[in-house]
């Protein structure tokens, strides 16, 4: 099998968190205020059930989901629908890639200009994107400890500073603005879509269904420590307070002391999050690959980073725009290819013609 379900879960937990450490929380804070806590629990058990979903699925089934979409509707079917998979991953990493560029300008390197402290990544993104389920799977790993050590150091030096009683009283905010956040953030919730595509790529053995839930439990409760650390820090200001991971750690006593240790923390987090990024990359080049029969991921990777580097050069200046017209329509792909599509893999006949001939 190319990925292993240690990796996948390693995936939904700690990619999961890293996918939100930037401006997830900024944007949720500006619209559901002290009560972004519940807008993000809404997405987070929508999505875990989906999870569940997908996960219970692979118990049933060791067919891809090429496979499944081919014995009920034929391969025209599935290479369209994988078609439309790889747009969606092309557009989910859209605004990952526009922060990561931000990110990076304004918090190491603010005196060069932001477009050419960022254009390297490409060749990165490049390399990576042509790579298959087994870099995937290795990359999660030696992500794994990365993660740990520095997501602890940056909670370890936020705790003395955070004042929850910033997040009472809890409900105040109205019903709409909480919904409304939730709805707003969808964009952010894709992991069921990264199942699905997982799907008979793994050797599953009783009980992964309940380890990869829970591996995405554990991702969705840390991002919301994450979300009360950063707002009970900064309470009311949260909201202009942007690339959170960068800003909950500033007021720890020692940094007077012993300096930016921080930024050891960030760097080694950095990583975790390029890692989390390109996989929507990698994704896309695999639904390519499936849906022209073209088995040359090298290429298809060049033109799928091509085409988000027009896109980072035509709209580097146009962020804010770009999130309000994500933020407004994304939740409509979200709620197709995250969650209908997830769920309706159930629909899809796990048995080939021959199989059914047999039986």
């Amino acid at each position: 099998m190319k990925i292993s379900v240690r990796q996948i879960c390693f995936i939904l937990a700690f990619y999961t968190v890293a996918m939100r450490l930037l401006l997830y929380p900024v944007a949720l804070a500006g619209i559901s205020g002290r009560d972004l806590l519940f807008s993000a629990l809404i997405d987070f058990a929508v999505q875990g059930a989906v999870i569940w979903a997908v996960a219970y699925l692979g118990s049933k089934t060791d067919k891809t989901l090429f496979e499944l979409i081919q014995n009920t509707f034929g391969t025209v079917a599935a290479r369209i629908i994988y078609g439309l998979f790889a747009a969606f991953f092309i557009l989910s990493v859209i605004l990952p890639m526009f922060e990561q560029k931000l990110y990076v300008h304004a918090i190491f390197y603010d005196t060069v200009p932001s477009f050419l402290v960022f254009a390297p990544i490409f060749l990165f993104t490049v390399y990576a994107g042509s790579k298959g389920f087994k870099n995937i799977g290795r990359c999660a790993d030696i992500c794994m400890p990365v993660f740990i050590v520095s997501i602890v150091f940056i909670f370890f030096m936020s705790f003395s500073e955070t004042d929850f009683s910033n997040l009472l009283p809890v409900l105040k905010t109205p019903p709409q603005a909480i919904f409304m956040g939730s709805l707003k953030t969808a964009l952010s919730f894709i992991e069921p879509a990264y199942l699905l595509m997982f799907l008979g790529h793994y050797r599953y053995r009783k009980g992964d269904a309940a380890k990869m839930t829970l591996s995405y439990v554990l991702g969705g409760l840390i991002v919301l420590l994450f979300l009360a650390v950063f707002y009970g820090i900064y309470g009311e200001l949260t909201s202009s307070r942007q690339f959170a991971v960068s800003k909950i750690s500033l007021y720890f006593s020692a940094l007077d002391v012993v300096g930016r240790v921080d930024l050891y923390a960030l760097y080694a987090l950095e990583i975790v999050m390029l890692f989390a990024m390109v996989l929507n990359i990698q994704l896309a080049v695999h639904c390519l690959v499936k849906c022209t029969g073209w088995d040359c991921p090298e290429i298809l990777s060049l033109a799928v980073n091509g085409v988000l580097l027009v896109i980072l050069i035509t709209c580097n200046h146009l962020y804010t725009s770009m999130f309000e017209f994500l933020s407004d329509w994304m939740w409509i792909a979200v709620l197709l290819f995250a969650v209908a599509a997830p769920l309706s893999a159930w629909a899809l006949r796990r048995t080939d013609a021959a199989q059914r001939r047999r039986l």
